[in-house]
């Protein structure tokens, strides 16, 4: 089996653990379940030779592991700044730039007291991630992005578009 395959099965499997992500509302939930996913998308990256969004994958793991615990602004200046020297470090180009871009918009949305403003976050760092995947050339990946934003927009219009019912 080649790595490109192994990649998308890789991929195929992250796509499970990021639907439920924003089916959920606990703040905890969405981010133990991203956390399970950046685990598989490094491995994905990995696989594909993309050593920036593979190793940026690795930081916001450990970012993710991080923002369960605390949320405190000196975890998220300290994974910016992680980002950036990881992106400089093993910079190939375009795929770096939009890699880098995009991971601090996760890092900032990790960080985000709120599952609102978490969620708002996401969705634009989602849509530079959707452009970065469409360089790199990873079908699969693109697919990921696309229902993350997806689950990430439903997500957010049940909990804060839809008007609540009254509960009795």
């Amino acid at each position: 089996m080649s790595l490109f395959v192994i990649s998308q099965i890789l991929i195929g499997v992250a796509i499970c653990s990021d639907i439920a992500s924003f089916q959920f509302k606990k703040r905890e939930y969405i981010v133990s379940c991203l956390l399970i996913s950046c685990v598989l998308i490094s491995l994905h990256f990995m696989c594909l030779g993309h050593w920036t969004a593979a190793c940026l994958g690795g930081v916001a793991a450990g970012r993710f592991v991080t923002s369960l615990f605390s949320t405190s602004r000196i975890f998220l200046w300290f994974f910016i700044a992680v980002t950036v020297v990881v992106s400089g470090l093993t910079y190939e180009g375009l795929l770096s730039v939009l890699g880098c871009t995009g991971a601090i918009f996760g890092t900032m949305a990790s960080f985000s007291k709120e599952d609102k403003r978490l969620r708002q976050l996401m969705f634009i760092g989602t849509c530079i991630w959707i452009i970065h995947n469409c360089f790199a050339g990873s079908p699969g990946a693109v697919l990921l992005e696309i229902i993350f934003l997806s689950s990430n927009l439903i997500g957010y219009f049940r909990y804060y578009v839809r008007p609540q019912k009254q509960v009795l």
